[in-house]
């Protein structure tokens, strides 16, 4: 069993609480593997998940993003057997797949063909969160202000 300690970074690190409660949280998780998925990374600002879901109809499975959360369900209906299974090999049980995101991505769209669930997501990072150059000598220098002869006369009066 792998644990790491974070307590020396928590101290010294402000803000990243959240990430260090993400990688304890997954490496404490006995998570269920089904169903099977790849993460893709498609560009600078682009993704891709895709979920192996055969036998699964589209009006079976619900995503939900949610803030830094994207959740895909599965649930099957209940199906009218014509006839008796003599061997079940394709896994058609319920899962819950849950996936963490960063601030900023948001789900572009999904599809279903093939068996395979294909979620894309793209990262827009809002115009006021981006990097802005300042520019330098924008200000006025600074100068000494004096004060008026008449005020310097008062105060030796």
């Amino acid at each position: 069993m792998n644990r790491f300690d974070f307590t020396p970074y928590r101290r010294s690190m402000v803000g990243f609480d959240r990430l260090f409660d993400l990688l304890e949280k997954q490496g404490q998780s006995g998570e269920d593997k089904y169903p099977p998925f790849n993460i893709e990374r498609r560009g600078d600002d682009a993704y891709r998940i895709t979920l192996a879901v055969a036998g699964f109809k589209p009006n079976e499975i619900e995503i939900t993003a949610q803030q830094n959360l994207l959740v895909v369900q599965g649930r099957k209906a209940a199906d009218e057997e014509s006839g008796q299974f003599l061997h079940v090999g394709i896994a058609q049980r319920a899962f819950d797949r849950r996936f963490e995101l960063a601030d900023y991505v948001r789900v572009d769209a999904a599809n279903l063909e093939d068996g395979l669930l294909v979620i894309d997501l793209v990262r827009e990072v809002p115009e006021a969160m981006k990097p802005k150059k300042i520019a330098i000598g924008g200000q006025k220098p600074l100068s000494i202000v004096e004060a008026p002869a008449d005020a310097a006369t008062d105060k030796a009066a």
